[in-house]
């Protein structure tokens, strides 16, 4: 990861920022964002990798047209051209506004309601926004290599992506801009102000809006423990009830298929120290695929 001395460099020269102070948001070196201050102002510096540019760039375009209708999204500072990210190296830069307060709590039932509301009113608000590097909601391959790490994978993904593809047929989802990982953590309550961001738009794309209210329910621990959720988005959202009612499950279990893909590509192709988190991963995700 780029040094501390590096990003002040590139804030300096593309932003025309003198920061005060540059630290890894989390404490850890490694971390991919850092917090900024700038006199009395607070910032977050995001890197990427370079090739990630176009659905990061779209992930902050996304916040940007929600700031301008009055969401609190982390949205992002231009720079000094007017650029979203700027180049360092082998990465990609972008500094974005500091959202304050906690993250909700996904088994409250208060903090449900605003989860559901304010993801609700972000689907509404983001109608109509397009952006070239929005990604495709679905990369989801059963013939990948990679499944074969586990007897269960292939079958139970083939089995995801088969359901979704019948529902699609017989039924028209409602499809838009999403945020890609609406979990607990991408929200902020300012206790102060009252008001609730949604921030971390790195896994924007586009597809059916169910997919965002199936990752809010799987985060809640399923449809049970997710009805106050539930119940404000279809308050504030514009996917019709009998959509949600008809379209959950396939949407919920297809969720868990992805995360399945995703833990088996990183056991077979990532960091082997991180391999008993994807082995328990894993299992989490077989015990929801084969319930």
């Amino acid at each position: 990861m780029l040094a501390d001395d590096t990003i002040r460099t590139t804030l300096r020269t593309a932003w025309h920022l003198q920061p005060d102070g540059c630290t890894p948001l989390d404490g850890e070196p490694t971390t991919s964002t850092r917090t900024v201050a700038v006199g009395d102002r607070r910032y977050l510096a995001v890197l990427v990798a370079a090739p990630d540019r176009p659905r990061f760039e779209a992930g902050l375009a996304a916040a940007e047209h929600l700031a301008r209708r009055g969401f609190d999204t982390g949205a992002p500072v231009r720079a000094a051209d007017g650029a979203l990210s700027a180049p360092v190296g082998e990465h990609v830069l972008a500094l974005v506004e500091f959202v304050p307060g906690r993250p909700l709590d996904g088994a409250d039932p208060v903090d449900q309601q605003w989860w559901g509301d304010r993801l609700g009113a972000a689907h509404r608000g983001l109608a109509g926004f397009r952006h070239a590097g929005l990604a495709e909601w679905h990369p989801l391959r059963p013939d990948a290599p990679y499944l074969s790490v586990a007897g269960w994978l292939r079958p139970a993904l083939t089995g995801a992506v088969t359901a979704l593809t019948k529902l699609q047929i017989t039924d028209r989802l409602t499809v838009g801009p999403l945020h890609g990982d609406p979990r607990p953590a991408a929200f902020r309550l300012d206790h102060g102000t009252g008001r609730i961001g949604l921030v971390s738009w790195g896994r924007a794309g586009f597809g059916p809006l169910m997919y965002d209210v199936a990752s809010a329910v799987r985060h809640a621990g399923g449809p049970e423990r997710a009805r106050e959720l539930l119940a404000a988005y279809e308050a504030a959202g514009p996917v019709p009830v009998a959509e949600i009612e008809g379209s959950l499950d396939t949407l919920l279990r297809f969720r868990w298929a992805l995360e399945a893909d995703a833990y088996a590509r990183a056991l077979v192709t990532g960091d082997p120290a991180a391999a008993d988190r994807c082995r328990a991963g894993l299992d989490e995700a077989r015990a929801a695929l084969l319930d």
